[in-house]
């Protein structure tokens, strides 16, 4: 039995469709109570808050958000009586608005960028809110560091990771995730992904895409970019095509962020698989009998794994055509 909703956050590693010679395997974030990866954080910035003095259950609370983080904070502040004003960018989905509302959060929407919002975020701040600040909270990347990368240490069992792939908004997952994995695997590559018309990380300028959750037009404090081996960009249109074969042809169902990490996941395994090695599948639930050669992925040690992040459900873009 657990103390409260907040005791589940967790989720699996699964394998998905790999190129010849090597493994590609997500952490599945909807499996998260709160339906993302953003509980972990979430969780982590209200609990390290209240340990410091600098909230307690019944206080105002605001943040900045382009949804996930939102709906994180949503549970949270429900679970833990807190009063929570969610500003976001008025193009975000439909399906993000509706549950921050159901877990009784109030919403402001904002014409313009996530820097609009963060600039509301801050009035809110003088009229006696108090911000979390996702952007720049340490507590935010220490979450995945600590839930997130250890997870998969403990998931991948006796295999090495040789590549670490994720996607970059606030900089938490990857900095926090990829600092528990190098120590892990001080070999392995990490890898940074961004929207190709929003790169700021590879070109300096912010762009302009409709990537929801990827890409917040500016480099968060969050982001360790000395861990970042190197920076790969994803069109809109690819990722979301991909999100379209991986809820057709494999039953998981994800958004845009997801189909981006998945597309470069997928290219940095081609890139260092080894056809001639032997990957056998993760036995599974149509799998009647275990064999050595499968039975957990053991024999599997030589072949390289890549590891990502699939962020959210494919059900908070159901309104945005991504499935039409």
């Amino acid at each position: 039995m657990k103390a409260s909703i907040l005791d589940t956050i967790g989720s699996p590693l699964v394998q998905v469709d790999s190129p010849e010679g090597a493994t590609v395997a997500a952490k599945i974030e909807s499996f998260n109570p709160g339906g993302s990866a953003k509980d972990r954080p979430a969780r982590e910035m209200i609990r390290a808050a209240e340990r410091e003095g600098r909230i307690e259950p019944g206080d105002w609370l605001v943040e900045p958000t382009s949804g996930n983080t939102g709906i994180g904070l949503a549970l949270v502040a429900a679970a833990r009586d807190y009063d929570l004003t969610i500003v976001m960018p008025s193009d975000k989905s439909e399906e993000r608005r509706q549950v921050m509302a159901a877990y009784g959060a109030d919403l402001e929407l904002v014409d313009g960028t996530m820097e609009d919002a963060r600039d509301r975020a801050d009035d809110l701040v003088e009229e006696g809110a108090i911000q979390l600040g996702q952007f720049d909270n340490p507590a935010n990347p220490e979450a995945h560091y600590r839930t997130t990368g250890e997870e998969i240490v403990e998931q991948v069992g006796d295999r090495e990771i040789d590549a670490f792939v994720a996607g970059v908004g606030t900089g938490g997952t990857i900095s926090g995730t990829g600092r528990r994995l190098r120590e892990e695997f001080p070999e392995m590559e990490i890898v940074a992904l961004e929207p190709a018309r929003n790169a700021v990380l590879s070109t300096g300028k912010a762009g302009n895409d409709d990537f929801q959750g990827m890409g917040p037009g500016f480099v968060s404090e969050n982001l360790d970019r000395d861990l970042i081996d190197r920076v790969e960009t994803v069109r809109l249109e690819d990722a979301e095509a991909e999100c379209r074969r991986l809820a057709r042809e494999e039953g998981i169902l994800v958004g845009q962020s997801s189909g981006a990490t998945s597309l470069i996941a997928r290219q940095v395994a081609a890139e260092i698989a080894e056809p001639g090695t032997d990957c056998p599948d993760v036995v599974g639930a149509f799998d009647e009998v275990a064999s050595p050669e499968t039975d957990g992925g053991r024999g599997a040690e030589d072949c390289p794994l890549v590891v990502t992040v699939f962020w959210d459900s494919g059900e908070r873009y159901l309104s945005t055509g991504l499935f039409d």
